[in-house]
């Protein structure tokens, strides 16, 4: 989701890894499956950086660990090494609470918790 004061611009990029998916995988056996899995996994993450490149601030959140797993991987990436990326922990939401959660994160002052490990680990 890109934010902007007045409207949201929504860019809405999906993981192709469905759950029908999955349950052919699953037919074919477990191994299978998991490697599907992490192969669209890692294409989906490809697609967000690339995506993410264009801007100079990331806010990244959700219910799961999912947030820290891409931060980690981005944060390697030089492309991405502009990018000051803020990671918050937040219940499953919809359309609209994303929309306001992200509106009401950027409103606040420029003193956010940042999680900069690349500073941490310097």
């Amino acid at each position: 989701m890109e934010f902007s004061l007045e409207q949201p611009n929504l860019k809405t990029i999906q993981s192709s890894f469905t759950h029908e998916l999955r349950a052919e995988s699953m037919e074919k056996g477990e191994k299978l499956m998991h490697h599907k899995e992490h192969q669209m996994q890692e294409s989906f993450y490809k697609q967000l950086g690339i995506v993410m490149q264009e801007y100079d601030e990331v806010l990244l959140f959700g219910p799961t660990e999912a947030k820290v797993e891409l931060f980690n991987r981005l944060r390697e990436e030089k492309a991405c090494s502009h990018i000051h990326f803020s990671l918050r922990q937040a219940d499953k939401m919809t359309e609209n609470q994303q929309q306001a959660f992200v509106r009401e994160f950027f409103r606040k002052p420029v003193v956010h918790e940042m999680l900069d490990h690349q500073q941490k680990k310097s």
